[in-house]
């Protein structure tokens, strides 16, 4: 399978804008934009591509799946943008209930003498009391706008963090796994070391082979047998990274990497086409949009407020009035005052505010185009890697059969007497590389479809970024489904 890299242009920031909000003219001339170009290229058809949300599922490795599972239910990073979801939700609530008018339950009771000889009285007033702030210049629909945009950058980062905590907690796997297979590999050549350690001291022994074979058989076995502690030290290392990743027993982890060893290769992902609207469909991608879309509505909203503001006031409800004869109960209501409130001096405080706003908003714009660049960048590379692994892998798997028929040959002529020792460590050292470079490709290989995985953004869309509130309750206790 070869797979061709292509350049996936950047893209325009004017065009992502033009769904959500205008941008001054101003700042979008200030803004750097790339021509649109259309040189994409297809990854290679297959039909026994998965899609790329049940990808790690079409692998058939449960293994995985109970790993992915386990480090995405204790994962902080997941925890903190579950809780940045609340955070954004109660601010849309809040900035959307200051649209609409307020209606408190009041009470009042007082009891006072107003001139000396009158007799004392008492009132009482309890009612409904009502007060409504006018959007006349659309402040406060701005700021439900941008606390909107806000709560749906904020789902769409919580599915980044499931869909990095996937990637990672995989690749971290790939290499735990391709740590075992060195290390059976590592093994293999240790017990072979030992073996010729062995044969050559009984010829030594027998005066067929001499002093210096015996050392240098020796040198090799022990060569071997520290290459195995220091692999054995290595694959310890990578099983208790996946260990803090996922939270589980450390047996456990050792047992899902052991039963794992035979799985086949991986299916490859999905993707007809890599074009530059993928890119847009990146959670990260789609926050950095959103945030933009926030920054902008701000700026109308601290515009608003260096407008006139209007608010209007209202009571209704029943009042009492005991004063020595006199004892009246009735209802009662009044209407206003409307106030009419124009800011005339703040010190430049509201002009500032507009500054500060706008300064956000070009500051988010170029955040929303470096993590454009950043997806072409990783999108780029993997299939760069991807390529390159895949090229690499029929010469590799030629190498390692040549190179350990070689070896072979050798060890029967050296136990012939027709090789010298030098030439078995030699032949002996070809093939175990060669051997272990063709291991070390297999996960290149599975390391860079990872990488496309989340590159491509793990096969979520615009509208898994806006679920209902149950939906997203459901979906935190399913800890593998939306993120792969």
């Amino acid at each position: 399978m070869n797979t061709k890299c292509s350049l996936i242009p950047i893209l325009l920031l004017s065009t992502a804008c033009s769904s959500m909000v205008r941008a001054p003219a101003e700042q979008l001339a200030a803004t750097p934009v790339q021509t649109q170009q259309a040189l994409l290229q297809a990854l290679p058809p297959t039909t026994q591509a998965a899609s790329l949300q049940q990808w790690w599922q079409a692998q058939g490795d449960p293994a995985l799946l109970q790993l992915i599972s386990a480090a995405q239910a204790v994962s902080p990073g997941i925890a903190q943008a579950w809780a940045n979801i609340e955070t954004a939700r109660a601010a849309r609530v809040s900035s959307g209930a200051a649209l609409l008018p307020t209606l408190d339950a009041t009470a009042s009771a007082s009891r006072a003498r107003s001139q000396p000889g009158m007799p004392v009285s008492n009132s009482g007033q309890a009612g409904l009391q009502t007060s409504w702030e006018m959007d006349v210049f659309g402040a406060g629909r701005a700021s439900r706008d941008a606390s909107q945009a806000s709560l749906d950058a904020s789902r769409a980062l919580w599915h980044d963090a499931r869909i990095s905590v996937a990637a990672e907690t995989a690749t971290q796997y790939v290499n735990a796994r391709q740590c075992q297979l060195t290390l059976a590999l590592t093994r293999k050549d240790s017990e072979s070391r030992q073996e010729t350690a062995r044969v050559t001291a009984l010829s030594a022994k027998a005066g067929v082979a001499s002093q210096n074979q015996l050392v240098l058989a020796q040198a090799a076995a022990a060569e071997g047998n520290n290459r195995t502690l220091q692999q054995q030290a290595a694959c310890e290392v990578e099983r208790k990274a996946l260990v803090a990743l996922t939270g589980l027993p450390e047996t456990e982890v050792a047992t899902l990497i052991q039963q794992a060893a035979a799985q086949p290769a991986w299916q490859p992902v999905g993707i007809s086409s890599l074009p530059a609207s993928v890119l847009n469909q990146r959670p990260d991608v789609y926050a950095a949009e959103q945030e933009m879309t926030a920054a902008y509505a701000q700026i109308s909203a601290a515009q608003a407020q260096r407008y006139p503001r209007l608010t209007l006031t209202g009571f209704v409800g029943r009042a009492r009035l005991d004063s020595g004869a006199t004892d009246l109960t009735g209802p009662s209501w009044s209407l206003g005052p409307v106030n009419l409130t124009l800011p005339l001096f703040n010190g430049g405080r509201l002009a500032a505010n507009v500054d500060a706003a706008e300064a956000r908003y070009l500051a988010s714009a170029s955040n929303y185009q470096a993590k454009v660049r950043q997806a072409v960048r990783e999108v780029e590379e993997a299939l760069v890697n991807l390529r390159s692994a895949e090229a690499r892998q029929q010469d590799a798997a030629l190498a390692a059969r040549s190179y350990a028929a070689h070896a072979a040959q050798t060890a029967s002529r050296y136990q012939q007497g027709m090789a010298s020792l030098f030439d078995l460590e030699d032949a002996r050292r070809s093939a175990f590389a060669a051997e272990l470079n063709e291991s070390t490709l297999q996960s290149e290989r599975r390391r860079a479809w990872i990488a496309l995985y989340r590159a491509a953004g793990g096969g979520w869309s615009t509208q898994a970024a806006l679920p209902a509130a149950a939906a997203m309750s459901a979906t935190s206790a399913t800890s593998a489904q939306n993120s792969q």
